[in-house]
């Protein structure tokens, strides 16, 4: 349980390294964690390297660590599109009766709104925060209002924001067990998490020395937006924007906001300050040439991958190891991970080492 005093902290996503890529996706269920949860964890660590850009070592496995000690990742409880967790998860009243390990009184401070006591708090959601905690944060996360810690998303970025604090390098095992111990004042407590945390780094990840920061940050940034709706002609390096019209199946992109297979790479590329052209014709020509005939076995993650036919290139992904891309495939659909297709492979394109 996360005690008034502290906050908590958030991830980068590395890429998936793994002979069997169905075991470890970075954007769907790995492990014990449901696919809804690690995709919050995986948004709220890709948001930390604008929002505190001091903090350095941020990963979606220290955010899973924690959130399987609070709440088993929200297991027994469904979560909508939204983020939206119901039913509610709200700990043990702090009333100093000593339920659930609590021995010292906590007074409301939300009356009722979260934890539904009005005389006691109580900790809420899947990361258990305390109300008046969250209540810190809730403008940072959701500055449209509305912020709810029992919305997944809403929950695992505030914990990112805590556990950076003003710019944590959780690098440093001395600096991540501090962090760690400040949302639970317990050494048990912070070996639990750590010993999680590295059981999901274990996962067939790629080990973060493999990767470079600007790979790690790029596949993170595409990972991000998961669940954005496809839009033809739509994206740029901002994020996801209304297209054009229309597709060869009569999407107009004109009434969608989202991203196309293309603009996901200008969104993702830019956060490292790599300007691609806008159609991945143009992409398959920038930076180091990968030959269809190299095949899976020639790519790297944070490379591009393309699909073309006899017409040309029509389709290109973000792969991230494992067999595995994140895409923007279709019109109806949106943006995803899924396996390399075994079908019109033309090969990719490296534009970082």
């Amino acid at each position: 349980m996360l005690m008034v005093f502290g906050l908590v902290a958030l991830v980068i996503v590395s890429a998936d390294g793994s002979d069997d890529p169905g075991t470890t996706s970075p954007v769907g269920a790995i492990g014990d964690i449901p696919a809804r949860m690690m995709q919050a964890y995986v948004r709220a660590a890709s948001a930390m390297p604008q929002m505190v850009p001091e903090c350095k070592g941020m990963t979606w496995h220290l955010l899973a660590g924690i959130g399987r000690v609070e709440s088993n990742h929200a297991h027994g409880h469904q979560i909508d599109v939204s983020g939206l967790i119901s039913p509610s998860i709200i700990g043990p009243i702090l009333d100093g009766s000593g339920s659930g390990g609590n021995t010292t009184a906590v007074r409301d401070t939300d009356q009722g709104r979260w934890d539904g006591n009005t005389e006691f708090d109580a900790a809420v959601g899947p990361m258990q925060f305390l109300p008046s905690t969250f209540a810190g944060y809730a403008a940072r996360v959701r500055p449209e209002g509305g912020a709810d810690p029992n919305n997944a998303d809403d929950e695992t970025l505030a914990a990112a924001l805590y556990l950076c604090g003003k710019g944590r390098d959780l690098t440093d095992q001395e600096q991540l067990r501090k962090a760690i111990y400040s949302y639970n004042y317990s050494s048990a407590y912070v070996d639990d998490v750590i010993r999680w945390m590295n059981q999901y780094a274990q996962l067939g990840q790629v080990p973060a020395g493999d990767l470079s920061e600007q790979v790690r940050t790029v596949i993170a940034a595409a990972a991000s937006q998961v669940g954005v709706p496809y839009s033809w002609g739509g994206g740029d390096a901002s994020g996801p924007t209304t297209g054009i019209c229309c597709s060869n199946g009569g999407q107009d992109g004109r009434t969608v906001k989202g991203f196309d297979c293309s603009g996901l790479m200008v969104f993702a590329f830019a956060k490292v300050g790599v300007r691609l052209p806008r159609v991945a014709a143009d992409q398959a020509r920038v930076g180091q040439r990968i030959p269809a005939s190299a095949g899976v076995a020639g790519l790297q993650p944070g490379d591009m991958v393309f699909f073309g036919n006899t017409s040309g290139i029509y389709h290109v992904g973000l792969y991230i190891g494992g067999g595995q891309m994140l895409n923007a495939p279709k019109p109806g659909d949106s943006v995803k991970q899924a396996a390399v297709w075994n079908y019109d492979f033309a090969g990719g394109a490296r534009v970082l080492n």
